[in-house]
């Protein structure tokens, strides 16, 4: 007999065991202090603990670390981080606008916070942890660890 296999199914487990190995790495104290460092301009009137807006912003950390983790296997094909950037262009996107039309309903009928700078430090942000991702990934693959 046969076992047949769903490749749906292995491809999902062998992300989740890279996930896992890359979030050894992850340090929830990092993702902290540079939220304080990006978010420093703009915290006018909000805590700097506020729990809706820690949560918000550790999951599109995370989310953008493990994107770029995901995306630095293409190193072993020849690809700088240039090139990875351009291929998953439409999820960074899709990040930095989360974490900024977060940042703009939290500050709805406020307008405490200038909508340009909360991008910039939006974008600065996502970019900070998908090239941090990258580089933790890339130095799996070089080492072998993957």
């Amino acid at each position: 007999m046969n076992v047949m296999t769903n490749f749906s199914e292995k491809k999902r487990e062998k992300q989740l065991y890279n996930e896992r190995k890359l979030l050894r790495d992850l340090s929830i104290e990092e993702v902290k202090k540079s939220m304080i460092i990006h978010f420093n301009k703009m915290r006018i009137g909000i805590g700097p603990l506020d729990e809706g807006v820690e949560e918000a912003c550790f999951d599109v950390a995370i989310e953008a670390y493990l994107n770029g983790g995901e995306f630095s296997r293409f190193t072993i094909h020849g690809e700088n981080i240039d090139m990875a950037k351009k291929r998953c262009h439409q999820d960074i996107t899709h990040f930095i606008d989360t974490l900024y039309y977060f940042w703009l309903y939290l500050d709805f009928g406020k307008k405490m916070i200038s909508d340009e700078d909360t991008f910039i430090a939006c974008e600065h942000f996502v970019d900070y942890w998908w090239v941090n991702g990258y580089r933790k990934g890339e130095r799996r693959y070089k080492l072998r660890l993957h």
